[in-house]
């Protein structure tokens, strides 16, 4: 016998009463309350350090230029001494206006990509309208700090996070920290085990004029000159024709670069590299 329509769907079987139930337009929230196995950080691992059992994702950099923010990083995943993937993709849209980076543990930076990109497409969804550049940088601190026993045990994920900011009609960019720690960054930023030796890069080359190729081709110097010192950041690979993933937000919304478009001024750069393998030089002023 059906239900009657008064008794509502609330009783029916193939559709439990959680999913019907008012409540917060957070997706992690929901699937918190829901099935919290499924969420990456309720996990439960042995005791003692995971660190040097997965994966790790390394360098990632962000600048802005006029009228946007541009992405890359690097394809180079490592397994303490071994290098466990060559190409790797570690730059990621996360909304129509926005992207991604991951460095840390890679299998959970990916999960912990998917469940963002989720959680911002159910809030649009619940909601009818899109978070704020400030309300996605927030939503994705919280998924960072809900990891910290991970974090506490190896397993960090320390994302790096940019956008199209349409209010504010620029490019911006959020770094944090393992407890889901948010800063906003000026101008340029990278994370990973390179990003010493790639910020170092970007404080020389880095110009507020700088065009969207030359904004582009500045991460790509940076991304080289991290791979040259850090030997967990790979380089161009040109006998494979692996060139990192470069994404670019503007008004028009997030594109990623095609390979064919990121091999041609990373030729450009390695050419340049070939007369002076230390890369350009700063003016001074």
């Amino acid at each position: 016998m059906r239900p009657s329509q008064g008794s509502g769907r609330a009783s029916d079987p193939r559709l439990p009463d959680a999913y019907l139930a008012p409540g917060s337009s957070s997706f992690a929230d929901f699937l918190g309350e829901v099935s919290p196995e499924l969420l990456p950080a309720r996990r439960t691992l042995p005791q003692g350090s995971a660190a040097e059992l997965a994966p790790h994702a390394t360098t990632i950099v962000a600048a802005t230029f006029p009228g946007g923010v541009v992405m890359a990083g690097d394809r180079r995943a490592t397994m303490g001494n071994i290098i466990a993937q060559r190409d790797i993709e570690k730059v990621f849209p996360a909304d129509e206006y926005s992207c991604v980076g991951i460095a840390g543990t890679a299998g959970l930076a990916v999960e912990m990509v998917r469940l963002f990109q989720t959680e911002l497409e159910h809030y649009e969804k619940i909601e009818g309208s899109t978070l704020s550049m400030d309300g996605k940088a927030n939503r994705l601190s919280a998924l960072i700090r809900n990891n910290l026993g991970m974090a506490m045990q190896g397993l960090a994920v320390v994302p790096l996070f940019a956008g199209y900011d349409r209010r504010q009609e620029q490019g911006r960019i959020f770094s944090y920290d393992v407890t889901g720690g948010r800063y906003e960054e000026t101008a340029f930023h990278s994370v990973g085990s390179g990003s010493m030796f790639a910020k170092g890069a970007l404080k020389k080359l880095y110009r507020e004029d700088l065009s969207e190729e030359e904004c582009v081709t500045a991460a790509l110097q940076a991304l080289y000159d991290a791979a040259d010192d850090d030997s967990a950041t790979g380089g161009p690979d040109l006998t494979r024709r692996i060139f990192p993933v470069v994404s670019i937000v503007t008004a028009d919304g997030h594109r990623r670069m095609t390979d064919t478009d990121v091999a041609v001024i990373a030729d450009r750069v390695i050419g340049g590299r070939m007369q002076r393998p230390d890369g350009p030089a700063a003016a001074l002023t």
